[in-house]
């Protein structure tokens, strides 16, 4: 994807952005006006970072579908997981008990948030990261190479959920009860996902690794110009566990054996890292022309107090002379500081830096 943009001297990015985010209107704000052609700062000015030059669309590929429907054997529900962890990093599952009402009205009520009078809306604009819920438009739109076709809001539900008040009203309620049932729903995985990997069913969740909660709300407007830009960008995930929940309108990729794949649509998707013996999969969403897109990603994290300074390291369960580590200890202070300062979502991995020599 190469932008045909002639190069401008008088191009003034910086004051572009400031002024794109000063309007605090987001992607959708420059939708409301009518523009016909997008910013400069969409545009992406070469292939994206690190994408396989053999890369290309396979549609006709079976992504792993897990069926966790109670009668099904335990032993099979966890090799299956194994399965897809190690080989693809990605799946989607079935029979997760969240009811189909509550998946509905989840995505009702984030398309609710981003399709608000802008004079409303604004009014929970912000890039103050520790504020328990906002909306913004690219969370590194001033570090990355190019900006995403979308807009988002986030809300920080576990340990400590926001108070009432602190949630946009069209979908507090349902931004609740979807938490509920997703942490219910992330226990349950964090459990197979440890007994894939050979380890007691409370091994990951002992570690902590499902205490925070952090729920996305993603808008991707229709663009005028897709083929300039993407709805976001090449990138791997930062938490340690991602749930997915798109429409039906589709647009998720994941990049499997130097191939990006469809995604189509089913409630609930996995990304997961333990020393490269699970994947983490790279993935990307295309920007369309038609109807906004609308999914909600909830990244299920270690979260508690100090956890900033507290060093981590592969799972010593996991590590032998047969397989060493692959990554030297870190901090996650250290670990984010650099993915939000550096890597941008261009296809670049945070974890490169503390990757150990062969």
């Amino acid at each position: 994807m190469v932008s045909n943009t002639p190069i401008e001297s008088n191009y003034d990015r910086e004051s572009e952005l400031k002024a794109f985010d000063d309007s605090k209107s987001g992607v959708k704000g420059l939708v409301d006006a009518g523009l016909t052609k997008i910013p400069r700062f969409f545009h992406h000015p070469r292939p994206i970072i690190n994408e396989p030059k053999s890369s290309t669309l396979q549609t006709q590929v079976d992504i792993p579908i897990i069926d966790l429907k109670e009668t099904n054997a335990r032993a099979e529900i966890v090799e299956n997981v194994r399965y897809a962890a190690e080989n693809w990093g990605f799946f989607q599952i079935i029979n997760h008990g969240i009811p189909q009402r509550v998946l509905d009205e989840m995505i009702d009520g984030a398309r609710g948030f981003h399709e608000m009078e802008t004079e409303e809306k604004i009014k929970y604009y912000s890039r103050d990261y520790q504020k328990k819920f906002f909306y913004t438009s690219n969370f590194h739109l001033f570090t990355g190479d190019a900006a995403s076709w979308n807009d988002t809001f986030l809300s920080v539900m576990a340990p400590q959920p926001p108070q009432p008040e602190e949630l946009p009203p069209i979908c507090r309620n349902i931004i609740t009860e979807y938490s509920d049932q997703i942490m219910k729903l992330g226990f349950t995985l964090l459990e197979l996902l440890s007994e894939a990997l050979g380890l007691k069913p409370d091994h990951l969740k002992s570690l902590g690794c499902g205490q925070g909660l952090f729920v996305l709300g993603h808008y991707y407007p229709p663009c005028p110009e897709p083929e300039l830009t993407f709805g976001a960008n090449y990138h791997t995930d930062s938490g340690f566990l991602t749930i997915v929940l798109q429409d039906s309108l589709g647009g998720l990729q994941v990049l499997h054996q130097k191939q990006w794949v469809n995604v189509s649509p089913l409630p609930g998707a996995l990304v997961l890292l333990t020393n490269d013996k699970f994947k983490s999969v790279h993935h990307r969403v295309l920007a369309q022309k038609g109807t906004p897109r609308i999914s909600v990603a909830a990244f299920l994290r270690p979260f508690h107090e100090g956890i900033e300074s507290i060093v981590y390291r592969p799972i010593k369960e996991l590590v032998s002379e047969e397989n060493p580590c692959v990554y030297k200890d870190a901090s996650l202070d250290e670990f984010v500081r650099l993915r939000r300062n550096a890597e941008g979502l261009d296809g670049k991995s945070a974890l490169a830096p503390f990757k150990l020599d062969p």
